[in-house]
């Protein structure tokens, strides 16, 4: 079988990464003023937790981006050619704190209209918890191609502008972090586990250690549904009609605590933390948990 996506499919994929940019960016202000009330409240009850460290040794390069200072580009290595590279050792890249949320398809749900689609909560805890860390003196970068460090309590709207631009959002994502970076990590994480531990697993290899935030609504918890439902999968897993999903309410409840059992575990091997947060649960206290989680990596 030929590897060659046909142009049509290319273009129809550059269009659709540019639609969600642009709704994503037109969503940005409000976001960004929830995520920073949000940051505000658990802000009164914890403190900063800018780390000491030590070493200088070369990591990478990195394609300068626009707020980056021009003290750090490396004009040797720009030199060769027509692009300007940032240097950045393996300390300050330990030291900086990597986010991610999960963009794909499975995110864009929600059961109720009253209910935040999951996408729309998973951004809203990544700026928050990013506006908590520039508070505190700490790095942060997306776990994105090309993606700037970030640090400074004004940073917060780069972090915003960095995150509406189109990127790789597939959970299994092959952009590695630097060894022994702290990774936050938040989305459903409904995959096979086996996904799932593949990624932990090049993580754990890298020495790096993180959190796994889990995003769900209360509708893929409870299975509240009666009667006939006709089930459609957001990422082309097909349809499935189940006559009277009351029937199944207990057997799915044992497949989906299994699957939190194998998530939790994978969690514990890998040398993540890992905690669950619902829609209809108040973003602020999955917020203060998870910036205390940072804290024990």
């Amino acid at each position: 079988m030929s590897g060659t996506v046909p142009q049509s499919r290319m273009s129809q994929s550059r269009v659709s990464q540019s639609r969600a940019a642009e709704a994503l960016g037109a969503a940005l202000p409000p976001l960004l003023v929830a995520a920073d009330r949000v940051a505000s409240t658990v802000a009164q009850g914890v403190h900063g937790r800018r780390r000491v460290g030590q070493g200088d040794s070369f990591w990478q390069f990195r394609p300068y981006v626009q707020g980056d200072p021009l003290g750090r580009v490396d004009w040797r290595q720009s030199a060769r050619g027509d692009r300007a590279f940032v240097r950045e050792t393996e300390w300050e890249a330990a030291q900086t704190v990597l986010l991610w949320r999960d963009g794909s398809a499975s995110m864009r749900w929600r059961s109720a209209p009253e209910l935040e689609e999951k996408r729309a909560r998973a951004e809203l805890l990544l700026l928050a918890l990013a506006a908590l860390l520039l508070r505190g003196g700490e790095r942060v970068r997306l776990l994105a191609e090309g993606a700037a460090t970030i640090s400074g309590r004004h940073g917060l709207d780069r972090v915003a502008e960095q995150m509406a631009l189109p990127a790789d959002e597939s959970l299994f994502s092959r952009i590695d972090p630097p060894r022994h970076a702290r990774v936050v990590l938040i989305g459903d994480f409904l995959a096979p586990l086996g996904q799932t531990a593949a990624m932990l697993q090049r993580f754990a290899t890298a020495s790096v250690r993180g959190h796994l935030l889990q995003v769900l609504d209360p509708a893929e918890t409870d299975l509240p549904f009666a009667g006939r439902v006709r089930f459609r999968g957001l990422e082309r897993e097909g349809e499935t009609l189940v006559p009277r999903v009351q029937s199944i309410r207990a057997a799915y409840g044992e497949a989906l605590a299994a699957h939190q059992e194998g998530l939790a575990a994978l969690c514990r091997a890998a040398g993540f933390s890992r905690t669950l947060h619902r829609t209809d649960h108040p973003p602020q206290m999955a917020l203060l948990g998870l910036y205390a989680a940072l804290g024990r990596v």
